[in-house]
């Protein structure tokens, strides 16, 4: 036996250099390429090989196999991963990583000895949404990632670290580029983050880069008419549209911008006389503003996950909001771990789930009061003032009681809120029963938030009610206000509106409505052309360098990967220009660097204690009618992503069907109906229905970000 499959035993010694070890390892060799095609120099793999490497050390210079060789049929087994069998050496790898990282047995072996092959059970495709790892793992060339097939060798491209721009993760990634273009993304090794996994979404996301919809030059509004111009021109007409209007200018800001770009936004606000700025363009609960912590965490490293005993997530699909995150829960539950869900659809796990409520989107408040009160009676304590009368008007059931048993009795035990339920509408009765659940369990308690700098933008100050570290205290409007006021004045930095904003159609109505709207974007969209007055390219993350702040509250640099496309310019670089053109203190950085420095001094006593006052109704609304859920899909949470061909062509991309119960749908008298017409308010859009029996009752399902819900008005 090989060393590498032996298992090691009292008094054992290996040696892997011997003329013993040695004539084996090239028998081996002879046999692993008996039937391996001599196709090198067309295999994407070509450059960095293992089995190029070995049979280079190893192999010989000629064979004595005379026969024919195994040829063998390759499989479409979806948009991401090329097959190419026939180099298949039958290692199983991509098997044991899909079954042992994913959770999925989407691959395996069939047939025996020379006929072994691998691919899906049955006629399907890999669709987990960690599939590409299985590309990383296999030696040869039998497995490569096909949207960026034949697009350069190995050896021309150039490798750029950085860090992955689409969930509170900050995954840290190595960006490949040929000719100063992005054609391929893989893991960079960091064990207390991403260790050498990465998500779908971060690997294939590149390829929205160069969208046709990619904005590359400045672009003013003459009457009705689009004009490209010059940065000079584009600048000027940003400073006579914001010059003189004070508080009547709102600005949004994306979670995924860098901490940098959100500083000195909020700088050019604040210098303008606004205090109306903000990143929580998802959320529509702002009751407990300046009540709640300034950064908003996970409350814990991300490789602490793996040890938890009991894990309670509170409106999250986390497979799909933070895979990595997922990953590492689900190590925790192969170590013994207890996993608890209280979620408003019954999301597909790949990993056993000890106990979970399914309840609308409504009652969730209710379900999460009682299983506090279940606490309660472990623990012989009070309820505090502000949730007594709430906490006491709720029934408690057996799986309350044993939800509450298993995070008492934790040693180490999380409570955590994720990315859906910080858009629901009663995020802060959440938010204040999610918190006394964990400090009565002993457990951390924190958020998975939306955005890969939700963290990074608070602390910069990209908020209205206070300014970087949490210095001051403001009165500026929220996002939701922002749009109701309908302002006369508008700054957008990196967001689409119509697909962002937890309420779309408000959105476009305030836009459309305004004086001035000016929108810093890499991408410019058909409704972006309808109500913005000037259009300027501002670089993605790759083209561009800055800082995130991931959910453990971790700061990580990173430099641009590839040069700006066109006369695209750092979005940081923008804002510090046009503070200087309106005269404004504050804007004399000369790097990233140098803003970055400000940050840290300014933030270094913020605390990360997600710990809050208590404050929430003591009467839970109940929703009359449907309640329609708009999750953010995988591959819909930005702009880049939205954009990826190949993400876009999976079973996961957003549907743009709306989803309800059978139960549901007989009371509705649509069981039968292909396609309906969907309502809301003044606002209406026909779409497919399909039956989904994870929706619950009285609920209907349409994800946000799509076509469809960008018509449509707040969810929930």
């Amino acid at each position: 036996l090989p060393a590498c499959a032996t298992p090691v035993a009292e008094g054992m010694k290996v040696l892997t250099r011997s003329e013993f070890a040695k004539k084996a390892q090239k028998g081996v060799m002879e046999f692993l390429l008996i039937n391996h095609p001599l196709d090198c120099p067309i295999c994407d793999q070509g450059g960095e090989c293992e089995l190029q490497d070995i049979a280079m050390g190893y192999g010989g210079s000629s064979s004595r196999f005379a026969e024919n060789k195994r040829v063998v049929a390759d499989k479409n087994i979806g948009p991401l991963i090329a097959t190419e069998m026939t180099r298949c050496i039958h290692c199983t790898r991509c098997i044991r990583t899909l079954e042992l990282v994913n959770g999925e047995s989407e691959l395996g072996a069939m047939n025996r000895g020379n006929r072994t092959t691998i691919g899906t059970y049955i006629e399907k495709s890999v669709d987990s949404e960690m599939s590409g790892n299985v590309i990383d793992v296999c030696p040869v060339g039998a497995l490569t990632s096909k949207p960026s097939r034949f697009s350069a060798r190995a050896w021309e491209m150039r490798a750029h670290g950085s860090i992955a721009a689409h969930d509170c993760v900050g995954s840290n990634i190595n960006v490949h580029t040929y000719n100063k273009k992005a054609v391929r993304t893989v893991p960079a090794e960091n064990e207390a983050i991403n260790e050498v996994w990465l998500s779908d979404r971060d690997r294939y996301a590149y390829e929205g880069l160069n969208s046709d919809e990619r904005l590359t030059t400045p672009m003013i509004k003459v009457g009705n008419e689009w004009q490209e111009t010059d940065w000079n021109t584009a600048l000027d007409e940003v400073v006579a549209g914001l010059r003189d209007q004070g508080d009547a200018i709102g600005c949004l800001v994306s979670p995924n911008a860098t901490t940098e770009e959100a500083f000195l936004a909020q700088r050019l606000l604040r210098g303008l006389g606004s205090q109306n700025i903000d990143h929580r363009i998802g959320q529509q609960d702002f009751s407990d503003d300046g009540k709640t912590p300034l950064v908003q965490g996970l409350g814990c490293g991300l490789d602490d996950i793996e040890s938890v005993n009991a894990a309670l997530l509170i409106g999250s699909n986390i497979r799909h909001d933070q895979p990595i995150v997922s990953h590492r829960l689900r190590k925790a539950v192969a170590n013994g771990g207890q996993l608890m869900l209280l979620n408003h659809v019954d999301y597909d796990m790949n990993y056993p789930v000890s106990e979970k409520i399914i309840a609308s989107p409504s009652a969730m408040a209710t379900e999460l009061a009682a299983l506090v009160k279940a606490m309660l009676e472990i623990t012989s304590e009070s309820a505090p003032d502000g949730l007594a009368a709430l906490i006491d008007a709720v029934n408690v059931s057996d799986t309350h009681r044993a939800m509450a048993g298993h995070l008492k009795v934790a040693e180490n035990a999380s409570v955590v809120i994720g990315m859906q339920a910080i858009a629901m509408p009663n995020l802060s009765t959440l938010r204040a029963l999610a918190a006394l659940l964990a400090r009565l369990a002993d457990a951390s308690f924190g958020y998975l938030t939306r955005g890969a700098n939700s963290s990074g933008t608070s602390l910069a100050g990209a908020l209205p009610y206070t300014d970087a570290g949490g210095q001051s205290a403001y009165s500026g409007l929220n996002a939701a206000q922002m749009m109701d006021e309908k302002l006369s004045a508008y700054v957008l930095l990196n967001i689409e509106p119509e697909r962002d904003c937890i309420n779309p159609a408000q959105a476009r109505h305030a836009l459309g409505n305004a004086d001035f709207v000016v929108c810093m974007t890499p991408f410019v969209s058909d409704a972006m052309r309808d109500y913005a007055n000037v259009l300027l390219p501002t670089a993605p993350s790759t083209e561009t360098s800055g800082t995130f702040v991931n959910a453990s509250g971790r700061w990580q640099r990173f430099a641009a990967a590839c040069a700006p496309l066109g006369e695209t310019r750092p979005a940081w670089k923008v804002l510090r220009v046009l503070g200087n053109l309106f005269d404004l203190s504050g804007f004399e950085y000369l790097s990233s660097e140098e803003v970055r420095a400000e940050v840290e001094r300014e933030t270094n006593a913020v605390s990360m204690d997600n710990q809050i006052e208590w404050q929430c109704p003591e009467n839970l609304a109940s929703a009359d009618g449907l309640v329609r859920i708009a999750d953010m899909p995988i591959y819909g949470v930005d702009n880049v992503a939205r954009r990826a061909a190949s993400l876009q062509n999976t079973v996961h991309a957003a549907s743009e069907s709306v989803a309800m119960n059978a139960a549901t749908a007989g009371q509705q008298g649509i069981s039968d109906a292909s396609r309906i017409v969907l309502s809301q308010g003044d606002d209406e859009v026909s779409v497919e229905l399909a039956i989904d029996e994870s929706v619950p009752n009285n609920c209907v399902m349409l994800a946000a970000s799509t076509a469809a819900s960008s018509q449509l008005g707040v969810p929930y």
